[in-house]
């Protein structure tokens, strides 16, 4: 007979909205046996989160559990004193966060963070706690295991300092560690190797875990059960197998058939270049080294062009200079047949009314004081010159080609959700009439179902208006349902470019092979086999890649 090492019954959590308690987790259920990962999936807002810190016996400030039961190996989490909490939080169960750089603590190096929890636990000495904070780095493959904790966090990249926090989270060998989406943030080949590196250490260790996540390819590499969620409640669970096979729920369906995408473009008659980038070499004011190295790529009227690779491959930084933020080095960028000034003070207003671009945050990217009226109205004055009731009928008609309603123009950004904020964004660009977009990481942000709406608009604007996108972004995926044509950068330089077609289909050049093979497949066995194949050679990998 199996033993629960946790088990929460009916447990109600509420949150404090506008003044008032609501609830946010509806009686939901979870039993966890030892050595079993159980995976949470759902949207944004489903719950997922809240009850995995609520098996901390923990609610973020605004939230409370009002009722239910949460037992940890016997013990009642919900009416045990805080002074008992604080012995098992870090001790016995622990958590990873999904922002590793949010979490750590800048101005300390990472082995004397990791000391912190061992050591005032009293499971080990500060000597005995910088072994095992080294054999844990050797573990889950961080580079100079050795001496990698000696360095402060901003010193090592995001899939390495989420893999110094694992490795953080099990330092006191827990019964139980809570995985908070800890690859969202991450590039789809980083990803992989914390996955894998996650993997092995739960295995090794016989840990039970909580897998939080909205994208059930990943949660299907690791969990051994899978409970999908939705606004607080429980909308199906089953063995992770079964429940990939065979969906019994139309909500779990849709999780599901994210990933294929249907591509629904009209065929436009007009093959003209708006956009030529020739021969670009940049680099940042303060810098030695170039970012981009004889960057060239042309943008035909009414296509997408999908610049695709891995954090630090020089994406961003060309659309930099496509808008004027970073003069180039040399090389040129042509917008219509004419040549655009290096700086964004020197372009015209009617090149810059051209030229749009929709930003990866919308939190950071929206005036949180401003109303949607003032932020989508400021382009349409400033560009087009439109006051009034003009202005007014144009707003609520851009509020209609996003599919927002009327009433939305008195909203302020803290009053919408991420997929609303991110096509008051697009209705932004759309305001200045622009003949090309520039989308940098526009989903990355957002679940799969939301981002799913966001590209179906995307593409359906694009029919309408004829728009010419340029979409950087690292999610394969999100390129083979959108693009016409295909950039692949690593490290400042084109790797390949071409047709879609072109460039998905074999032979790839190594570093295009690596990018196609870390997209997660629903398939359970997908990261044990891809795996095998790097270590017999037959797959690429990262170090491999030059």
């Amino acid at each position: 007979m199996s033993i629960n090492l946790l088990e929460m019954k009916n447990v109600v959590i509420e949150a404090e909205i506008d003044g008032e308690w609501r609830p946010i987790v509806n009686g939901l259920s979870l039993a966890l046996e030892k050595g079993e990962i159980v995976g949470l999936i759902g949207e944004s807002g489903a719950g997922k989160s809240t009850l995995g810190l609520a098996a901390l016996g923990y609610t973020k400030p605004g939230c409370r559990i009002v009722s239910g039961s949460i037992k940890f190996d016997g013990l009642e989490l919900t009416t045990l004193p805080e002074k008992q909490l604080r012995n098992l939080r870090g001790n016995r169960v622990s958590y990873v966060a999904q922002s590793a750089a949010a979490a750590f603590n800048p101005a300390h190096r990472l082995l004397e963070q990791f000391l912190e929890s061992p050591v005032q636990h009293g499971k080990m000495n500060r000597t005995e706690a910088k072994a095992k904070g080294r054999s844990l780095y050797r573990q889950l493959d961080l580079p100079d295991p050795d001496s990698i904790g000696e360095r402060f966090p901003h010193q090592v990249s995001g899939g390495q300092l989420q893999r110094a926090m694992t490795a953080m989270a099990m330092g006191c060998e827990p019964e139980i560690v809570v995985f908070d989406e800890p690859t969202t943030a991450l590039d789809v080949t980083t990803q992989i190797e914390v996955l894998a590196a996650i993997k092995e250490a739960v295995r090794a260790r016989g840990v039970s875990a909580i897998y939080i996540t909205h994208d059930l390819a990943v949660v299907a590499q690791l969990a051994d059960r899978i409970m999908v969620l939705r606004y607080g409640n429980l909308v199906e669970e089953g063995d992770a197998r079964r429940l990939l096979a065979h969906p019994t729920e139309d909500y779990t369906k849709r999780l599901l058939s994210v990933r294929s995408l249907r591509e629904d473009k009209t065929l436009q008659q007009v093959e003209s270049q708006i956009l030529a980038v020739d021969n670009v070499v940049a680099r940042y004011p303060s810098a030695t080294e170039y970012v981009l190295e004889d960057i060239s790529i042309g943008v035909e009227q009414g296509k997408t062009v999908a610049v695709v690779g891995e954090s630090g491959s020089g994406k961003s930084t060309l659309a930099r200079v496509i808008t004027g933020l970073l003069p180039p080095q040399s090389g040129s960028v042509t917008f219509k047949g004419e040549s655009l000034s290096a700086a964004l003070g020197d372009r015209s207003k009617d090149a810059l009314r051209s030229i749009q671009m929709i930003y990866q945050m919308p939190d950071i990217a929206l005036n949180p004081r401003q109303r949607v009226r003032e932020i989508i109205g400021r382009p349409l004055e400033f560009y087009l010159a439109m006051t009034g009731q003009k202005k007014m009928d144009r707003t609520v008609e851009l509020l209609e080609q996003i599919e927002l309603p009327e009433s939305f123009v008195d909203r302020f950004p803290n009053q919408l959700s991420g997929g609303e904020k991110q096509r008051i964004c697009i209705a932004r660009a759309l305001a200045a009439e622009p003949d090309l977009i520039i989308c940098d990481e526009v989903t990355s942000a957002l679940d799969q179902l939301v981002a799913e709406g966001i590209l179906e608009l995307l593409q359906s604007l694009q029919n309408r208006l004829q728009l010419s996108y340029l979409f950087i972004t690292h999610d394969l995926a999100t390129v083979k349902a959108i693009a016409d044509d295909i950039v692949v950068m690593y490290k400042g330089r084109i790797v390949e470019q071409g047709g879609k077609d072109q460039i998905l289909a074999p032979p790839h050049e190594p570093y295009t092979e690596l990018l196609l093979s870390s997209v997660p497949e629903m398939d359970p066995d997908w990261l044990d086999q891809l795996m095998d194949r790097r270590a017999q050679g037959l797959a690429p990998t990262p170090d491999k890649v030059n």
